[in-house]
């Protein structure tokens, strides 16, 4: 039977759709917007997609939209769907998750799948390395990277590995109908990043602290006020404060996590002009 990967022009689900078919597994890529012939379309905010995409599907590979998720679950149970794996956050573990709008459209989602008739297997990372792409064009430009918290740590977890957790869950059932807190394999700050990048691009990068108002103004175009807003209070929440580094990346690929320093080597490129 068919895995339905949304999402199919993503990082993980990029690299989940190879590490399944290197695997033999059918796999059906599904995308709102369609890069070719190959790729169904699954629009998560438009229900009349629903129902082509998940005919003859087994297993579903999710991004979190929460605005038609009933209809997604009834959808996806009365085509035979018999296990959903949702790329969550750990950010539903954020105090107060309700009022925080990263964490309640993951939360919404989870909500849904735990209440439906279907077995569903929850991944919660917390911050992606592809994150750190948002600093590339400062850095290529010779600029200073803007932060407001510097000494604010997260756990960035690569792309890659991300998606062998998922490829794990998707293909063994002992692993499935489970929540999986994930990380990377080490705490670091904002700042040591900026050191790694610099000595992987061999270019002197600085950072100029700003305020959260600068910090916002400065990211306006791009990121909408409650979301900024939820960003900035997670990084001011772990700022000086190390974060806590589970093991169940490791349990899922069978190996320890690639490191920021691993993933910056590969995507130097990012970050040059």
């Amino acid at each position: 039977m068919t895995i339905l990967v949304t999402g199919a022009r993503g990082a993980v689900a990029t690299e989940l759709i190879a590490l399944l078919r290197q695997r033999g597994l059918p796999v059906r890529p599904a995308s709102s917007r369609p890069s070719d012939p190959s790729i169904a379309t699954c629009d998560l905010t438009d229900p009349a997609t629903f129902p082509d995409v998940l005919a003859g599907v087994s297993s579903v590979f999710l991004y979190a939209e929460p605005s038609h998720i009933d209809a997604f679950v009834k959808e996806a149970v009365a085509a035979g769907v018999e296990h959903i794996v949702l790329l969550s956050s750990a950010a539903v573990l954020a105090p107060d998750p309700e009022a925080n709008p990263l964490a309640k459209s993951h939360l919404d989602v989870e909500r849904a799948l735990t209440a439906a008739p279907v077995r569903s297997t929850m991944l919660r990372p917390g911050t992606f390395a592809a994150n750190a792409l948002a600093w590339s064009w400062p850095i290529k430009a010779g600029a200073p990277v803007i932060l407001p918290y510097p000494g604010s740590y997260n756990d960035p977890i690569d792309e890659v590995d991300l998606a062998e957790a998922a490829a794990a869950v998707l293909t063994d059932p002992a692993l499935s109908g489970r929540t999986y807190t994930l990380t990377g394999p080490e705490s670091i700050t904002c700042a040591g990043q900026i050191d790694i990048l610099s000595h992987v691009t061999g270019r002197d990068i600085t950072i100029r602290k700003v305020t959260r108002e600068e910090w916002k103004a400065e990211m306006a175009e791009y990121v909408s006020g409650p979301i900024a807003d939820a960003i900035l209070d997670w990084q001011r929440l772990n700022d000086g404060v190390p974060t806590e580094i589970t093991t169940n990346l490791e349990r899922l690929i069978g190996r320890p996590g690639r490191t920021f320093a691993a993933w910056a080597h590969d995507h130097a490129a990012a970050f040059k002009p």
